[in-house]
C-alpha cells in the first residue's frame, strides 16, 4: 500500500465522538494532502455508503470507505480514538479507524486497498502495534508494511498469524494434522476443510469482511477455511483440487454465485453476507453437520450469474427458486428506478408548471418559444415521457442480465420494446425478461465448437435468443398478458370502499416490513408500474406507497425527540437524520433502529405504514411522481388529507414504538447514556 498514506495522513489523537466527525476529521487531512477536492461532497459519498451497511469490525476496528468522483488518488487516513466510536461493530465502538478513499470508478485500487488492509487487520500484532505506536510517520510506515511489528522481525503475512498470538489457533495447514482425530476429521486425522465464497453487490468492504471473518473463525477451530472472493472486479477461481478436497461448502453472498457447478456433490450452507461476517462460526458449525449427516446440496448446472442481487440459492428445492427468482425481478427493479426517478419527476415538474394538459402539446422539436413557460413545461413532459419510455425495456433486460448475464441483455430490451408494442405493459416487461433469461440459459448448455466460443455471447446467443423471445411476445404470450394488464388496470380503477382500504393495508405492510428490502420493492414496483400507463387507480396506489415509505424514519425521528432517554446517543444523532431522509422518501433512513431493536421497532413501523396506506385510499389521494417525498406534495390529490395520512401513521408508530420501548427497560439501565454500548443495549433488552 505504498504512498496512500503519509505521516500527515495519521491522527493518533483523534478527539472525535461520532462517526460522522471521525470521517470529517479524517478527511479534512486528506485535503489538505491534495487528495479530496470537495470536502462535503466526499463526505456525503462515504455517509451514503455507510447507510447500506456498519463499516465496523470485531476487535475494535471501523473502517468508512467509499468510490468519490470528489477523491484525486486513492488514500488511507488512519485515526486512533482514546474513548472508542461506535460503527456498528457487534462487540462495540472502535479505536482504530481506518478512512478509505478511492476515485469513482477505481475499482482496483479500492479493491486492494480494502482487502490487504483487512487481512493485515487480522493479525493482532499488527493491531497491537498500531495502538502503542507513538509517532505518525512510524506507523504511516506499519500500515504501508514498511515497518515490521514489534517482536516479529518482519511483517506478518496477511491474514496468518503466528498460532502462539491466538489462544487455540491454527494456522492454515501448519500444526492442525496434529490435531486429534474427531467425527468431522477426515479419516487420516487432517482438519475438516472448507471452502467458502463471498461476494455482495458492490464486491468490496463487505466481500472481504465476509472473507476474513470466515478465516478467522476456522483458525480458531482448527478448520482449513479458503475463500473465494466475488464481486465488481472480477474473482479468481479456486484451485479445483482444493475444492474437490474440501469437506464442505459456505456461499456467503448477496448476489449470485459465479459457476456453481465446481462445487456440486458437497454439503453447502447458503446464507447471506451479513451472515458471514457476524456469524462465522455458526455457519462452519452448520457446514461441520452437514457433512456428518452426508447432506449434499443440489446445485444446478449453471450458476455463471452476474452480480444481480442479494439473495442466491442452490435451487434445490423450491423456496431456493423463490429465493433466486426475486433475485432476478429486484435486479431489473434495481436498474429501472433511475429511468422511474428521472423521468417521473419531469412529468411531475411539467405538470407543475404547465397544468396536465401540458402532455398534449406539440413536440417541442417543432415549436418552442424561450419565454414561455407552457415551452419549457412541454419540453420537461417531453424529456421525463423518453425516460419513461424506457421504463419497460430496462425492467426486462435486467431481469434477463440479472439471469444470464450480458448476452440475456439484448433479448431482455428486445423482448421489453416488444411488450409495450403489444400494450402488454409491466407485466409483459416482466414476462419478457424471464423469458430473455430462460433462453439464453439454455443457450449457453449447448455443446458448441471451440472455435464458436468466441462469437457465442456478442453474435450468436443474442440473435438467436431475441428471435426466440420476439416470436413467444408476438404471437404466443404477448396479446393474453395485454389482456391481464388491462383487467389489472380495470381493477384498480373500479377500486373504492373497502376494498381500496384493504390494498392501502397491504401496501402499507409492505413498504414498512424490511424498508427497502424486497418486500418494500416489491410493492414500489407494482406502484411505479402503474404509472407507466396511469389511471386514477395507479395513482392512488402510488400516493397510498409513497406515504407508507415515508412513516418508519419519521416514526424513529419524533420518537427519539419525544423519549430520547429511550435511545442511545448515535440513535439520537440518527434520528435527527432520519427527519429529513423520511420528508425525502427514503424508507432506508429507519434501518439503523430496525437493526438494533428489529421486535419492537419493525411491528411498530408497519403499523403505521398500514394505518397511512389506508387512509391515503380512503381519503383518494393521487400521485403522479414516484419519488419526492414532501417536495411533490403541490402534485398530490388532495394533498392536505395526504400529510393528514402520514402525520397519522407517523404518530402510530411512534407511540408503538415508545410503549414496547419504554416497557423492555429495567432498573439495570440508568436513565441517559447507560446504554451506550452493544453490550448495554442487550442487557437492556433481555
Amino acid at each position: 500500500m505504498s504512498e496512500l498514506i503519509t505521516a500527515e495522513l495519521v491522527d493518533l489523537d483523534l478527539s472525535a465522538a461520532t462517526k460522522d466527525a471521525a470521517a470529517r476529521s479524517l478527511a479534512e487531512r486528506m485535503v489538505a494532502a491534495h487528495r479530496v477536492t470537495d470536502l462535503d461532497g466526499f463526505l456525503a459519498d462515504v455517509a451514503a455508503r455507510e447507510a447500506q451497511m456498519p463499516t465496523g469490525l470485531d476487535g475494535g476496528i471501523g473502517i468508512p470507505h467509499c468510490r468519490s468522483e470528489h477523491v484525486s488518488a486513492p488514500t488511507l487516513a488512519f485515526g486512533r480514538s482514546a474513548r472508542g466510536i461506535d460503527f456498528g461493530a457487534a462487540d462495540g465502538p472502535a479505536d482504530l479507524i481506518f478512512l478509505i478513499a478511492a476515485p469513482a470508478g477505481a475499482d482496483d485500487d479500492h479493491l486492494t486497498i480494502l482487502s490487504g488492509l483487512a487481512r493485515r487487520l487480522m493479525d493482532p500484532e499488527f493491531t497491537a502495534a498500531l495502538r502503542a505506536g507513538d509517532d505518525p510517520g512510524t506507523v504511516a510506515a506499519l500500515i504501508r508494511g514498511e515497518e515490521p511489528a514489534p517482536e516479529t522481525g518482519a511483517a506478518p503475512e496477511a491474514g496468518t498469524p503466528e498460532p502462539a498470538d491466538v489462544p487455540e489457533a491454527k494456522a492454515p495447514g501448519a500444526e492442525a494434522p496434529e490435531r486429534a482425530a474427531s467425527p468431522t476429521d477426515d479419516g487420516d486425522g487432517a482438519p475438516f476443510r472448507i471452502v467458502a465464497v463471498t461476494s455482495c453487490p458492490t464486491g468490496i468492504a463487505h466481500t472481504y469482511m465476509a472473507a476474513e471473518s470466515l478465516t478467522a473463525a476456522g483458525r480458531a477451530e482448527g478448520v482449513e477455511v479458503t475463500v473465494e472472493t466475488q464481486g465488481s472486479a472480477g474473482f479468481s477461481k479456486l484451485d479445483p483440487a482444493v475444492i474437490a478436497a474440501a469437506d464442505a461448502v459456505i456461499w456467503a453472498h448477496d448476489v449470485e454465485v459465479r459457476e456453481k457447478a465446481r462445487f456440486r456433490g458437497k454439503p453447502l450452507v447458503d446464507v447471506g453476507v451479513k451472515a458471514g461476517i457476524n456469524r462465522p462460526a455458526e455457519l462452519i458449525a452448520e457446514a461441520r453437520r452437514k457433512a456428518e449427516r452426508g447432506e449434499i446440496a443440489a446445485v444446478p448446472e449453471g450458476g455463471d450469474g452476474p452480480e444481480a442481487g442479494d439473495g442466491g440459492g442452490s435451487g434445490a428445492d423450491s423456496a431456493h427458486f423463490g429465493v433466486r427468482l426475486r433475485t432476478y425481478l429486484m435486479s431489473g427493479v434495481s436498474y429501472m428506478v433511475p429511468f422511474v426517478a428521472a423521468g417521473g419527476l419531469l412529468i411531475a415538474l411539467s405538470f407543475a408548471i404547465g397544468g396536465y394538459e401540458i402532455a398534449d402539446a406539440k413536440s417541442v422539436a417543432d415549436h418552442f418559444v424561450w419565454g414561455q413557460a407552457d415551452s419549457w413545461a412541454a419540453l420537461l413532459n417531453q424529456i421525463g415521457s423518453a425516460a419513461f419510455g424506457f421504463l419497460v425495456p430496462v425492467l426486462a433486460g435486467y431481469i434477463a442480465y440479472g439471469m444470464a448475464d450480458r448476452p440475456a441483455l439484448v433479448p431482455g430490451f428486445v423482448g421489453g420494446a416488444i411488450a409495450l408494442t403489444v400494450e402488454a405493459g409491466f407485466l409483459g416487461g416482466l414476462v419478457a425478461g424471464l423469458l430473455a433469461g430462460a433462453v439464453v440459459m439454455a443457450i449457453q448448455r449447448v455443446p458448441v465448437h471451440p472455435t464458436l466460443r468466441g462469437i457465442m455471447p456478442v453474435l450468436v446467443i443474442p440473435l438467436i435468443a431475441s428471435a426466440v423471445v420476439g416470436f413467444l411476445m408476438f404471437i404466443v404470450v404477448g396479446k393474453p398478458i395485454a389482456a391481464l394488464q388491462g383487467a389489472l388496470t380495470d381493477w384498480l380503477n373500479g377500486l373504492s370502499g373497502s376494498n381500496a382500504v384493504i390494498l392501502g393495508v397491504v401496501l402499507g405492510l409492505m413498504m414498512c416490513f424490511d424498508m427497502g428490502g424486497p418486500l418494500n420493492k416489491v410493492a414500489y414496483a407494482f406502484a411505479v408500474g402503474g404509472l407507466a400507463d396511469p389511471t386514477d387507480g395507479s395513482l392512488k396506489v402510488m400516493a397510498a406507497v409513497m406515504a407508507a415509505g415515508m412513516v418508519p424514519p419519521l416514526a424513529l425521528a419524533l420518537a427519539t425527540t419525544v423519549r430520547k432517554k429511550l435511545f442511545t446517543k448515535t440513535e439520537r444523532e440518527n434520528g435527527r437524520a432520519a427527519w429529513v431522509l423520511g420528508a425525502s422518501f427514503i424508507t432506508e433512513g429507519a434501518i439503523p433502529f430496525a437493526a438494533a431493536d428489529p421486535l419492537r421497532v419493525i411491528p411498530s413501523v408497519m403499523a403505521g405504514g398500514a394505518v397511512t396506506g389506508a387512509l391515503s385510499m380512503a381519503f383518494g389521494c393521487t400521485l403522479r411522481a414516484p419519488h419526492g417525498g414532501i417536495f411533490v406534495v403541490p402534485l398530490i390529490g388532495e394533498p392536505f388529507l395526504y400529510l393528514l395520512a402520514i402525520a397519522a401513521g407517523t404518530l402510530v408508530a411512534t407511540a408503538l414504538v415508545v410503549l414496547l420501548k419504554g416497557a423492555q427497560r429495567t432498573t439495570a439501565v440508568p436513565a441517559g447514556e447507560a446504554a451506550t454500548t452493544p453490550e448495554a443495549r442487550v442487557g437492556a433488552t433481555a
